[in-house]
């Protein structure tokens, strides 16, 4: 599914200080279907520079002194690419090894890679020839074609068009998404009815991308056509394209499985096990590199691949055009795909990422070229092979003068109003995951120069991008091709979006900021840690010099409520950091349930211990012996009220264990 590593460290932008009537912020974009827009006319190459010729010789030398640099740098076991051109391949190629082990070469066209939310694309594809054939409306009820209902919120029906959009509203929902064991038969459907996440948006107004959402489109694929999903595909797309080495299937048919290449953390670390998706039509496909080049060609073709059609041209050219996008100057959503505009041609395409494949595919639509690349290894971190080769293909083959950034007048005026803190709109909402939130904020800062940085985007060498604005709330990377657009969401936050259309950042609201956050979470701890560590030296220390304490039982018995209420408090935090830190793959499965009920059991006893040392403040200030006592117990209930609310504001203590 498209990176949580990606998605998750990506953060928001908080700032409310906008003034609309000064520098009117553009309103989000509908999602009202468009006309396939002209092509931008290719930019000039750099200075001295002209494209080189994309031919397989010229390709292959490139990629050959590229790729096993790169993938040896980051400790990637191995990887494929494929690149396709006027309806033919030009290279495919793969190179280190499928298994470590057995010293095992990765072949573009036998060896199997997980490509992810690349499985999507075959989901819309499936929708679309349904939508031809007059089954299915893209602006109709989703509720309409399913056997049990999504619930009703905003007083607006979710639609197709809204999933594959990526507007369906979802709140993000990951448990069970991805695990070890093997999906039931008829899983698909007890999915979706046993995993539904809350709507915590309208539809059709904030892109948030989700995988429960493509998991209803793929069910009602399966629905509509009367046949099983997995089986629908192989028989309309798979069969005509010639895709003899793809499948949704899990576990893998027995004829694939010598085929499936092992997955990493790290090519020196041990392979890991097959990943079973338990939402197949998100992400479940296992393909070649030679299976995906006739995807590739037939999407490039309108969706005709060697005389067979999977689509009709206008269906695959409005599958390929623009439908939404959250800012009018930044890519949009097209049915499925999204842009991804670059050196000055128009591109569409996916990513897709599971625990330890992560993959690209990109159609170049005017140079009628597709590129696709899969990696076994998440590598080091900080390193993206798929994002430097691609680039890099880029810039060799279709070269680019990336134009001189030059900031508007009030840039620094401006700069300084969109600073702060913003928490990405793919989220989990207000579930037992709430707390990670703020952990993937973004803050955006100004510079005496006028120019942005956010936290969350780096250049290559891990310092953050400056972004330098070029046009009223638009901003561009100093010396690349990134943007941001700042402007305001439906109900009025302060929001920006950035290159990736299916996600936006927004304000977190009052005491919902990272910093606060962290302060009323760490403070108390802190606080409770330090309290109890004295209590320990001090009882030690009157143990071995055998000292009475000079204290009568009315306050010893205080005393020791107050450190039973500091306890509690660090017991719940390494409680928490125990189970996360045991459960490894299964942190994010339901067979955890009874232990993240221990920890809500934990924490209601935490958030009722705060009554201790708030009841231990109306003691008479004539009964303190020292003034620091009485500092000490102010310390002691503002820290166990604080951290009672930091259980309760990020909704640890929700009722379920639904996220």
């Amino acid at each position: 599914m498209a990176n949580l590593t990606r998605i998750a460290s990506c953060a928001v932008l908080g700032m409310a200080t906008i003034v609309a009537a000064q520098n009117p912020l553009p309103q989000q974009s509908n999602n009202k279907e468009r006309q396939p827009q002209a092509a931008p006319a290719p930019a000039s190459a750099l200075p001295g520079e002209s494209a080189h010729p994309l031919t397989p010789a010229d390709l292959e030398a490139f990629l050959d002194g590229l790729v096993p640099t790169e993938i040896s740098r980051d400790n990637i076991a191995g990887a494929v690419i494929a690149v396709v051109k006027d309806g033919s391949v030009i290279f495919e190629k793969g190179y280190g090894y499928a298994d470590v082990k057995s010293r095992k070469p990765v072949a573009a066209d036998q060896t199997l890679f997980r490509p992810g939310s690349i499985s999507k694309l075959f989901t819309w594809t499936s929708v679309m020839q349904l939508v031809e054939q007059g089954k299915l409306d893209l602006d109709r009820d989703i509720n309409d074609y399913l056997d049990f209902k999504i619930e009703p919120a905003f007083g607006q029906p979710i639609t197709l068009r809204n999933i594959m959009t990526h507007t369906s509203g979802f709140e993000e929902a990951i448990k069970d998404l991805i695990t070890s064991g093997k999906p039931a038969p008829g899983q698909l459907r007890e999915y979706v009815i046993n995993h539904q996440p809350r709507r915590i948006y309208p539809p059709g107004k904030v892109p948030a991308y989700s995988n429960y959402a493509t998991t209803v489109a793929g069910y009602i694929v399966q629905r509509v056509s009367g046949e099983p999903f997995e089986q629908y595909v192989e028989r309309h797309i798979y069969a005509p394209l010639h895709m003899q080495h793809s499948t949704f299937r899990q576990p893998l048919p027995a004829d694939f499985e010598p085929n499936m290449s092992s997955g990493y953390q790290v090519a020196s670390s041990p392979a890991k096990p097959f990943e079973y998706v338990n939402a197949p039509p998100a992400g479940s496909v296992s393909t070649t590199a030679d299976d995906m080049t006739h995807f590739m060609i037939a999407h490039l073709q309108n969706g005709q691949y060697q005389g067979a059609r999977i689509l009709q041209a206008d269906t695959a050219q409005r599958m390929h055009s623009r439908q939404f996008a959250p800012a009018p100057d930044l890519h949009g959503m097209c049915l499925g795909f999204y842009q991804e505009d670059r050196n000055g041609h128009p591109i569409i395409g996916h990513g897709g990422d599971t625990q330890f494949f992560h993959s690209d595919l990109h159609l170049i639509l005017d140079s009628n070229v597709g590129f696709f690349i899969s990696q076994n290894s998440l590598g080091l971190p900080g390193d993206s092979l798929r994002e430097t080769v691609f680039h890099r293909f880029l810039d060799r083959y279709f070269p680019y003068t990336v134009p001189e950034a030059k900031a508007i007048a009030t840039a620094k005026q401006d700069a300084a109003r969109f600073a702060g803190a913003y928490m990405s709109s793919r989220r989990p909402g207000p579930n037992f995951l709430d707390a990670t939130n703020f952990l993937g904020e973004a803050t955006v800062r100004p510079s005496p120069d006028g120019m942005l940085t956010v936290d969350a985007f780096k250049d290559p060498s891990g310092q953050p991008k400056k972004f330098v604005e070029v046009a009223p709330n638009l901003y561009r990377e100093q010396y690349g091709q990134a943007k941001l657009e700042f402007f305001t969401s439906y109900d009025g936050a302060p929001s920006f979006g950035i290159d990736y259309p299916f996600m936006t950042f927004m304000t977190p609201g009052a005491f919902r900021g990272k910093g606060f956050a962290t302060f009323s979470a760490l403070g108390p701890l802190i606080f409770f840690a330090l309290a109890l560590l004295c209590w320990g030296i001090g009882a030690a220390v009157r143990k071995h010099y055998r000292l009475l304490r000079e204290l009568d039982a009315t306050h010893r018995r205080r005393h020791r409520w107050l450190m039973f209420a500091a306890g509690i408090n660090v017991f719940f935090c390494v409680v928490v950091i125990s189970i996360f830190a045991a459960a490894g793959e299964l942190g994010l499965s339901g067979r955890m349930d009874p232990l993240y009920r221990v920890i809500q059991l934990i924490a209601v006893v935490a958030v009722v211990s705060a009554i201790i040392p708030v009841y231990n403040l109306f003691r008479p200030w004539w009964q303190q012996r020292w003034w620091w006592n009485r500092v000490y117990d102010v310390l002691f209930a503002l820290s166990a009220v604080l951290f009672a609310w930091f259980i309760l504001q990020w909704h640890i203590l929700a009722p379920s264990v639904k996220f």
